[in-house]
């Protein structure tokens, strides 16, 4: 992607939180109606009227500018791209957590080009803040229209590592037990994307994550990595893939959980 396409998909990007959070407090806060499409009788996965809502809007919005990207969305499926460019999307990122009201639910917006994430956006509309990707290879929290720049942060002892992991509903007990030391060492709790951002606010030193699909991943890639950051598979392959991710503030410390996870990669 040459730096005039770059600039202009940021903007492009960056003008989308104040769309998103506009349609949200206007026209859809309070209004959702819950649904699980889980095809396992006693699965949950729940979707909303807004998930669709959101995705819709965002679908509606690129096309107006960008007729020729292609569109992978949690939802609605994809669109195929007829210029290199795509855009992968969850609408709502969280939904469980949006559902209890928690505030930690989010859009996540990817901008692919040749299949490979350049920039994404991590928007939290009841936070009141968003992250973003510049087009500066830097990564960024804005709020109250103020750009603070990301860093990872500095090595520490590994058994002093801010660790937060979710393995609930994926990872069976006999699993967790193969790699308890692992587990004793996640003290943190793990909030949805917002613990990939907090890593890259150097608020955590690592994340672990089991069953991300892409719209879940891709725009953490280059938000992760401009930060200063690791991120891979638990089985230490590309992250595009999505699956059981793992991401660290260093290599140190992101090698040590590499090995942790073998017995259950």
């Amino acid at each position: 992607m040459n730096k005039k396409n770059k600039l202009k998909y940021y903007k492009f990007l960056n003008s989308l939180p104040k769309k998103l959070n506009k349609l949200y407090f206007s026209k859809l806060k309070g209004k959702f109606k819950l649904k699980n499409k889980s095809k396992n009788k006693s699965g949950f996965d729940p979707v909303t009227n807004i998930d669709r809502a959101f995705e819709f809007f965002l679908r509606s919005e690129i096309l107006k500018f960008f007729p020729n990207d292609g569109i992978v969305g949690e939802e609605f499926g994809e669109r195929k791209t007829k210029n290199g460019f795509s855009w992968i999307l969850d609408p709502i990122d969280g939904t469980r957590s949006f559902i209890i009201n928690s505030p930690t639910w989010s859009n996540l917006i990817s901008v692919n080009y040749k299949n490979e994430p350049i920039l994404g956006l991590v928007n939290f509309p009841m936070l009141k803040k968003y992250y973003i990707t510049g087009a500066d290879q830097s990564s960024y929290l804005v709020e109250n229209n103020k750009f603070k720049k990301l860093r990872v942060a500095k090595p520490t002892s590994f058994n002093n590592t801010k660790m937060a992991g979710s393995f609930f509903g994926w990872l069976p007990l006999k699993k967790q037990i193969k790699i308890n030391k692992l587990v004793d060492l996640m003290r943190f709790p793990c909030s949805d994307a917002l613990s990939y951002c907090q890593l890259c606010e150097g608020k955590l030193d690592a994340v672990i994550q089991c069953s991300n699909r892409i719209w879940d991943i891709h725009c953490m890639i280059p938000l992760i990595k401009n930060a200063g950051g690791q991120i891979n598979t638990w089985k230490n392959k590309d992250p595009r893939l999505a699956g059981n991710i793992v991401a660290s503030s260093n290599i140190k410390t992101h090698k040590q959980l590499l090995k942790m996870l073998k017995p259950v990669a």
